[in-house]
């Protein structure tokens, strides 16, 4: 079985990368585990995992990370997987609404890879091994920092958090039909700018436990 674990940033996989590497990504046949950083937002990922895909053809692809989330009375560092994404900020606002390419009728809602307007994770029922909460997610180019855009982005679209790189990972996962997971860890309240209060330490800390138990899991079951 072949195994990447990706990130936009080495920093959200490195404190599980030496000791995930000295076990997994030797010359096994039946085992191996990689490691790729994508790139930061969705242009960048977009063409790293594009050509992961068509280049190694990875029997699973682990997306890794933080993210912003937009609910205030979450616990900051919980672990969780994402059950759906989408690209949120692709669009127009015209008369103070946030019209998407749905709303435009720019794309069909169930066009290939989308399914009802999202990109959902079909594979999850069998890759969330540890579990895992499982969230819906938007991604962005542009991170969320006014209450107002917040809430549009709520009340048009529901999601738990945000990130700049996991539509990518739906979206060439499920073209390509290559099973993927993508798993985060909540740093920050969506509008926060004041990183004193982020949880960027304890997050990657927590994401990267989750990750060492994972691999490990997978690997008794592979």
């Amino acid at each position: 079985m072949r195994v990447v674990i990706t990130a936009a940033t080495a920093g959200e996989w490195m404190p599980s990368f030496q000791q995930i590497s000295s076990l997994y990504t030797g010359e096994s046949n039946r085992f191996k585990v990689s490691f790729q950083q994508s790139g930061v937002g969705m242009l960048a990922s977009s063409v790293a995992l594009t050509r992961l895909a068509l280049e190694e053809k990875p029997d699973l692809i682990i997306q890794a990370g933080i993210a912003g989330c937009f609910d205030n009375n979450a616990v900051l560092g919980k672990v969780i997987a994402v059950k759906d994404d989408m690209a949120a900020d692709i669009g127009v606002t015209e008369d103070g609404k946030w019209k998407d390419i749905f709303d435009l009728k720019l794309e069909r809602p169930s066009n290939p890879p989308h399914q009802k307007k999202k990109l959902p994770n079909d594979f999850l029922d069998r890759y969330n091994l540890l579990k895992l909460p499982e969230v819906s997610a938007i991604t962005i180019n542009e991170i969320t920092t006014s209450p107002q855009r917040a809430q549009q982005l709520i009340k048009k679209y529901n999601p738990f958090i945000e990130s700049m790189e996991g539509a990518a990972l739906h979206y060439v996962g499920r073209t390509f039909n290559i099973p993927f997971i993508q798993i985060r860890a909540t740093s920050n309240y969506i509008g926060e700018r004041n990183k004193a209060n982020w949880k960027i330490k304890e997050s990657i800390g927590n994401l990267n436990q989750t990750l060492l138990k994972y691999i490990d899991k997978l690997y008794r079951i592979a």
